[in-house]
């Protein structure tokens, strides 16, 4: 893989279209932050900030649920104002014309899907839905924003600092005087949807993932730096298999010795020049 001067990186992205025409797609963060959803990572592949919260956190102590359910209260509305940007809508005319094999993404956020994209995996779940880890009753996120606000009168708190998972910082708070709603059909505890960090993505989902892999005849990433192995293994395999593979990314990535054409760019921006 060379590096590619700014100045050519539409003509290379063009040339990469052109030559296939059964694409496998991998996005990440990089592809929401115009649509006012940060990433996690710095050019680097670094944390911004804290680490996201853990899955086993989650499941085993009520104290990190009413931590991440107080912050998620007030970073929920400002994901669920969040609109597709011009790299979604960009995505979903290139499926619309038949050249995308499979997008998998690896947000949480729903934009493809608001942008008109059909043939999406969520390979981390979606942040609209909360499920019950005992009876598996399915919520919508809204009607729990609700359950929340009743149970946390009076919780009302700036939302600044948000981060991909609708959680958000919320400063020096008490979090133990948050009360966390139990599942309105059994008690049960209540998740989002999510694969949170240290947690397994389901198995039927990453089977629909490689389906979409196997075939593919080339891999597009977009907006991810691929140091998480749920994404990064296709990556992987993709170059085990000698698929040409064009990655878009400001920084670098975990695959960089693999990629065959790697971009450092504004991956929303650049697509929509590309597939206009």
């Amino acid at each position: 893989m060379g590096a590619v001067a700014p100045a050519d990186h539409l003509h290379v992205l063009n040339d990469f279209l052109a030559a296939h025409d059964r694409l496998f797609v991998l996005t990440g963060a990089g592809i929401s932050t115009a649509s006012g959803i940060p990433d996690y990572r710095d050019r680097d592949g670094g944390w911004k900030g804290a680490t996201p919260i853990q899955h086993q956190e989650f499941v085993r102590q009520l104290s990190k649920r009413k931590r991440y359910w107080a912050r998620s209260l007030a970073g929920w509305p400002a994901v669920a104002r969040a609109r597709p940007n011009a790299g979604h809508q960009a995505l979903a005319r290139l499926a619309k014309g038949g050249r995308t094999e499979l997008l998998v993404t690896q947000n949480v956020d729903g934009l493809h899907q608001a942008a008109g994209q059909r043939a999406v995996v969520d390979l981390h779940g979606r942040l609209d839905r909360v499920i019950c880890l005992q009876c598996d009753t399915r919520l919508a996120r809204r009607a729990v924003q609700d359950l929340l606000i009743e149970h946390n009168s009076g919780w009302l708190h700036d939302a600044a600092a948000i981060r991909p998972d609708g959680d958000i910082e919320l400063g020096d708070v008490d979090y133990e005087v948050f009360n966390v709603p139990d599942c309105p059909v059994c008690g049960g505890i209540l998740k989002p949807d999510v694969v949170f960090f240290g947690g397994a993505v389901p198995k039927p989902t990453v089977a629909r993932a490689w389906s979409g892999l196997e075939a593919a005849d080339a891999v597009l990433v977009a907006g991810s730096s691929l140091m998480v192995w749920s994404g990064f293994r296709f990556v992987r395999e993709a170059a085990r298999r000698g698929l040409p593979i064009m990655a878009i990314n400001r920084g670098r990535t975990r695959a960089d010795d693999l990629i065959t054409h790697k971009l450092d760019d504004d991956c929303g921006a650049l697509l929509s020049a590309a597939i206009a």
